[in-house]
This record gives structure tokens, C-alpha cells and sequence, in this order.
């Protein structure tokens, strides 16, 4: 096995944990969350995620630009968007950005609400549905 695959392989092994932790959380307790109104249900699953979710995000970040230069594009050549694996390794890029300011609004804004009293599940759980489908349009590209 070479390099490229060691790295495709961390890559493909995080995203997985990633996204599917998202799926997961989208489809079986974001649902029961709302139904029920106990947003401990998505607060809980969140603080246990999050310790293997966060690892898996900074491996899929490593692996991902190590790839990008392996593949010859290098910083200088991101959001050029001239070659198919520029424009695949741009778009992911602009999505990571965009996943980043989700994860913060639900950080900075969102789940301290929740946390000081509000049970209004609605603006997390678009934040939850967004980022998964990022996610997969990611996994995707």
C-alpha cells in the first residue's frame, strides 16, 4: 500500500465516523428529540459524539489537503477551480469553511440557549440537517 492509499484509507475511516455520526443523528435522534421536546436526547448524544467526531473532522482535514498536494495541488493553486481536482478540492474547501461557521453558531449561539432553558429545538436541528448534508455532499465529491 502506498502513501496515497494510507492517507485515502484515515480519510474514507473519518468520514465515515463523520457523516455516519451525523446520519445517525439526524435521522434517529434528532426525530425523537422533536416528538418528545427533550432536547437532552441531541445534547447528550452531542457530548459523546463529539469525542470521536472532532478527531475524525481534524483527521478528514490532514488527510484531505495531504491528498490535495499528493495529487499536485497546492495552496496556491485552491480556489482556481481551472482543473476537476482543483474544483473538487476547492468546493470541499468552501464546504469545510461553511460546516466550520455551522459548528459555531450551533456552539456560540444555538446550544447555550438550549443549555440556559429554551426548548426550542428547531434552530439545531437545521443546523444538525445542514451540516449533514454537507457532509454527505463531501463524501460525495
Amino acid at each position: 500500500m502506498n502513501y496515497h492509499h494510507i492517507l485515502l484509507t484515515f480519510h474514507l475511516l473519518s468520514a465515515a465516523i463523520w457523516v455516519g455520526g451525523h446520519i445517525l443523528l439526524l435521522l434517529r435522534y434528532a426525530p425523537e428529540a422533536y416528538k418528545t421536546s427533550n432536547k437532552h436526547l441531541i445534547l447528550q448524544y452531542e457530548s459523546r459524539y463529539e469525542k470521536i467526531g472532532l478527531p475524525a473532522l481534524v483527521i478528514l482535514v490532514g488527510t484531505g489537503i495531504a491528498m490535495a498536494m499528493n495529487y499536485g495541488v497546492t495552496p496556491g493553486e485552491w480556489f482556481l477551480f481551472s482543473t476537476p481536482i482543483e474544483r473538487a478540492v476547492s468546493f470541499k474547501l468552501l464546504l469545510l469553511f461553511i460546516t466550520v461557521a455551522f459548528a459555531l453558531s450551533a456552539q456560540l449561539k444555538v446550544i447555550p440557549k438550549l443549555k440556559a432553558g429554551s426548548n426550542n429545538l428547531l434552530p439545531l436541528l437545521w443546523h444538525i440537517g445542514f451540516v449533514t448534508t454537507i457532509g454527505i455532499i463531501m463524501l460525495v465529491l
